[in-house]
């Protein structure tokens, strides 16, 4: 079983990293478009909404509902049936989000009112932050379509999951990056706030997704006609398992749009800085976290349904070793190199004009997201340890309990270190997030992190701890800040090579092998 995992976690990762090069493509545009300013902070406030309703909806609750009840279907009552599900699926989810998004457009104000609280107060008295409210009005009109789409884009995509079509679903997002990339291009000097094109781009990326996937749904026979369809007794199950699960695994997101709406309050460019923070921590993420989630749901599920649970918990035990495998070096690198990466990526035109040092900013913030970043891969894979097995009351309620710390954690720190406070208030939220769940798979005996994986854990800790030491004093020995681009990159790649050959040589040398990494049991 982890032998197949690991080729479609690896297929999966190949087609995520070309989507996240293309991502840090897209915001080295954007931020050489809007630099990290007023225009800035109000396009990625604008991004943001539909992005969080989307995981919240889409990918968080309908994905980890919809794929355990599509899975036990396949199983159990084969493909037609199967067919007339994703048919009242789509009918269903469709209906409700096509008034969501008409209601969103229309009252555009409002949401940035609510979500934007600190602008709104501005515009409210006359204040100098007044535009950010109306620019962030009119900006959501044109992103928040993109919630339509890309949520029918979520619902084929676990689909092509379920039926190991894993390639296409994980390319679907890079089409989105090429709008923007185009957009912002094409369109910049047709507007008089550039902010606008890159607005277009996101609602014609959603577009371009959904058309895109369409094809390979008819390869597998997987379009019908939509179906509204809210009493059918599968769609009744998908929509009680959704209602908790929307607490769970998007339990980050939230925190993420809290962190959006107190910077709002905080000095110009928090959101900007948190936001290029958060877009360096989403690449490992993505690529290694996320990607061995796609791959794990459907399996984990497929195992529930056939009653397997040694299998269950091999499986689960050996996606935790393999994001751990990955997640602290990813973390440790980031964390000594991420100002170079920055400089590469984004300090150029707009970026780079002011008094701000904003290369700095953005590497401190890097540096308190990654404090979280492997708790941030371990939700990725304990999570579906529960949704597999149609339990989504229990994320629920660790979901609150993390909720409630973020903030606890954002009014501890907010007021002393600003956005920082928030970054650092998100890691440590995730790291709580992550035990409760591993300790409540291990109360009902689902699963128990292994005395084999515990010793692969600290090979991979020591190993990432030699690779970050060496790197940094390589990267200690030059003044690259005042380096041209084409010399930066030269060195940002003999770093990433260094960290490759000397992470995986002590690994090697405290005695792993690659079998350790593709199998679920020692």
């Amino acid at each position: 079983m982890a032998k197949g995992l690991f080729k479609s976690g690896m297929i999966v990762s190949a087609m995520t990293m070309i989507s996240r090069v293309m991502g840090l493509v897209r915001d080295a545009v954007v931020a050489n478009l809007l630099g990290a300013g007023l225009a800035a902070d109000v396009f990625l406030f604008a991004n943001r909404i539909p992005n969080f309703l989307r995981r919240l909806f889409a990918e968080g609750a309908f994905a980890q509902a919809f794929v355990p009840v599509l899975s036990e279907i396949k199983e159990k009552h084969g493909d037609d049936k199967v067919k007339l599900f994703v048919a009242q699926a789509a009918g269903t989810l469709g209906t409700i989000l096509l008034i969501v998004t008409i209601l969103g457009v229309i009252g555009s104000p409002v949401i940035a009112a609510l979500f934007g609280t600190g602008w709104f107060i501005d515009w409210w008295q006359g204040g100098e932050n007044a535009e950010k409210f109306e620019l962030a009005s009119g900006l959501l009109k044109f992103t928040f379509p993109y919630l339509f789409f890309v949520s029918l884009v979520a619902l084929s995509g676990a689909v092509l999951n379920v039926y190991n079509r894993f390639a296409a679903a994980a390319f679907t997002p890079v089409l989105l990056n090429i709008s923007i990339i185009c957009c912002a291009i094409l369109l910049h000097d047709v507007f008089d706030v550039s902010a606008y094109a890159l607005a277009i781009g996101v609602f014609v990326g959603g577009v371009a997704q959904l058309l895109f996937q369409i094809p390979f749904l008819l390869r597998i026979g997987m379009v019908n006609k939509p179906v509204f369809a809210w009493r059918s007794p599968e769609v009744t199950k998908v929509r009680k398992l959704m209602l908790p699960a929307m607490f769970g695994v998007s339990i980050s997101q939230i925190n993420l749009l809290l962190d959006t709406i107190i910077a709002s309050l905080l000095v110009t460019g928090s959101i900007a800085w948190l936001y290029y923070s958060d877009r360096l921590i989403e690449f490992p993420l993505g690529l290694f976290g996320i990607g061995i989630a796609t791959v794990i749901l459907p399996a984990l599920s497929k195992l529930h349904a056939t009653e397997k649970s040694e299998d269950f918990q091999s499986t689960l035990d050996w996606g935790v070793r393999f994001v751990l495998f990955l997640g602290f070096p990813a973390m440790a690198g980031l964390m000594v190199i991420s100002p170079l990466i920055i400089s590469v990526l984004f300090d150029h035109g707009a970026f780079s004009e002011g008094e701000v040092d904003h290369v700095k900013a953005v590497s401190m913030g890097v540096a308190a997201y990654s404090v979280g970043l492997v708790s941030f891969m371990l939700i990725k894979v304990l999570a579906p340890g529960f949704y597999a097995r149609q339990d989504t009351k229990t994320p629920v309620k660790i979901g609150i309990i993390t909720l409630v710390l973020n903030m606890v954690f954002n009014i501890m720190l907010a007021p002393f270190i600003g956005y920082l406070g928030l970054a650092l208030a998100t890691s440590l939220s995730a790291s709580c997030n992550a035990f409760l769940l591993y300790r409540k798979l291990n109360q009902q005996g689902v699963y128990q992190f292994s005395s084999f994986s515990l010793w692969f854990a600290l090979k991979c800790i020591m190993s990432a701890i030699l690779m970050a030491v060496l790197v940094y004093f390589i990267a200690q020995q030059y003044t690259w800040q005042s380096w041209s681009l084409i010399e930066q990159i030269t060195l940002l790649c003999a770093l990433l090579a260094v960290a490759m050959v000397s992470y995986f040589g002590a690994l090697f040398a405290f005695g792993v092998r690659l079998k350790t990494i593709k199998e679920a049991s020692a």
